[in-house]
């Protein structure tokens, strides 16, 4: 589930609690955490509505008017719509992850496992270590371009950033990606 900076700031400030969404089959479930950007965003509860149901007060809770929530879900054609409780959780735990450089021989061991085994499992062979190559050499790249670069095609390679981002080895920007100063560190020592 992607928030826009503004609806981020707004959960963090405690003035949005409620976001909409018109999708084809929930995409998020009642106690998750969402990583975004720089915080967690915890999904306190998910439920089918109609658009008839929406109050204005609950356009409010999303930081929007009644107005522009239902242009905004009338813009997309199909699919059900939800309403999904919010509330900030915490920062991203991810964020202290990828500042790390003093690992152990141990630690680098495990993140080069945790590598090789998404290469032994990927039908397209290898990638890990390409793609951070990759993103190391074409920072903030667009991620269509960017798979452009190493001939893979933009919905494979999107999945892929956010697993090497999970290991605190990427950073996303508004457009594109960087190495984090932990991905440089894996990337001198592993290559």
């Amino acid at each position: 589930m992607l928030f826009k900076q503004k609806q981020l700031q707004g959960i963090k400030a405690g003035t949005i609690s409620l976001c909409f969404r018109r999708w084809k089959a929930a995409r998020v479930k009642k106690g998750s955490l969402i990583h975004t950007s720089l915080e967690q965003v915890e999904i306190l509860d998910v439920v089918q509505t109609e658009l008839s149901a929406i109050t204005a007060k609950d356009a409010g809770e999303a930081a929007e008017t009644l107005e522009t929530l239902t242009r905004l879900l009338n813009s997309r054609a199909q699919g059900n719509i939800y309403r999904i409780s919010v509330r900030y959780h915490g920062a991203d735990p991810r964020i202290r992850l990828r500042e790390k450089t003093d690992l152990t021989d141990n630690e680098i061991e495990a993140i080069q496992k945790k590598l090789q085994k998404m290469d032994d499992y990927s039908k397209e062979g290898p990638w890990t270590l390409k793609v951070l190559d990759a993103i190391k050499n074409y920072p903030k790249l667009r991620a269509a371009d960017l798979a452009d670069k190493i001939s893979k095609d933009k919905s494979w390679l999107k999945p892929n950033i956010r697993k090497l981002k999970n290991l605190g080895l990427t950073i996303s920007h508004e457009v594109g990606y960087s190495i984090s100063p932990l991905g440089k560190f894996v990337l001198k020592k592993l290559t």
